[in-house]
């Protein structure tokens, strides 16, 4: 398994990615992404905030990662943290795990970096979803609603939406 800054040459790869999760969520809950716009993607690669997951070669999940939050976090969205984003895996890779292994790459990069927490937020009501961030170690930390602007992906339309931190 290897962790590495996604590139432009991913793209179509992540968007496949990011089609069959929006197809899982569906199955799972009433609320789902929206799609993502590429001119986003590729600014987040030429920011080094996006990434892959590869097993030999193959990429088996992506997300993306920001230093501030203060739509879904308020004021404490300006803490010293590391947030993951969009976290979407390879059908063929589902099971093994992956949301554990950024987790765990996250909590790294937040103590090599002197950072105070990390966090991730999710669409309220999928307590299955709820229950797996927390046995990868988040605190619950209440349910939040935002006034969406167009800055912000689509599905940030369909609150409420989940908190979960890890302090450092």
């Amino acid at each position: 398994m290897k962790i590495r800054n996604s590139k432009s040459t991913d793209i179509p790869e992540i968007f496949e990615l990011y089609d069959a999760a929006t197809a899982y969520q569906k199955t799972v809950n009433n609320k789902s992404w929206k799609g993502f716009e590429s001119a986003m993607i590729e600014k987040e690669i030429a920011e080094k905030r996006h990434f892959v997951i590869t097993e030999d070669g193959v990429v088996a999940c992506t997300f993306l990662i920001a230093f501030n939050n203060v739509t879904l976090w308020n004021d404490n969205g300006s803490d010293q943290s590391i947030y993951i984003h969009r976290v979407a895996t390879n059908p063929n890779f589902r099971g093994q795990n992956y949301v554990q292994k950024i987790v765990d790459w996250a909590v790294n990069y937040a103590q090599e970096n002197k950072l105070s927490f990390v966090r991730l937020d999710t669409h309220s009501g999928n307590e299955r979803l709820n229950a797996h961030y927390i046995k990868c170690g988040f605190t619950y930390k209440g349910i939040c609603t935002i006034e969406w602007t167009e800055d912000l992906p689509a599905h940030y339309q369909d609150g409420p939406f989940s908190l979960f931190e890890i302090e450092m």
